[in-house]
């Protein structure tokens, strides 16, 4: 299962995530995505858990416990949006 963790301290890097969710079971990636322009951590997280039991007692666990004065929010990672694409005909303004 992959869980979305949000609200999380811009300081803590993928070791430090991963620490905190090994307390509940197996996890198998964590990706903490970085801003493009700084390289600093966006202040959210993605947690992969193989074992369903184990990342909904991540979840139990963790949600809304805190870390550094802010309080995680965790939940089930909804799938990737499509993103829609730059069109380049047809619409409103014609000449």
């Amino acid at each position: 299962m992959r869980l979305f963790v949000g609200n999380l301290p811009r300081s803590y890097e993928e070791e430090k995530v991963r620490e905190i969710f090994a307390e509940h079971g197996e996890v198998s990636k964590v990706a903490v995505p970085r801003d493009r322009y700084t390289n600093a951590p966006r202040g959210f997280a993605f947690v992969d858990m193989p074992n369903d039991e184990e990342a909904k007692a991540a979840i139990s666990a963790i949600n809304g416990t805190e870390h550094e004065g802010r309080e995680l929010k965790i939940e089930e990672a909804r799938p990737p949006r499509e993103r829609g694409g730059f069109s380049r005909g047809g619409g409103g303004n014609r000449w």
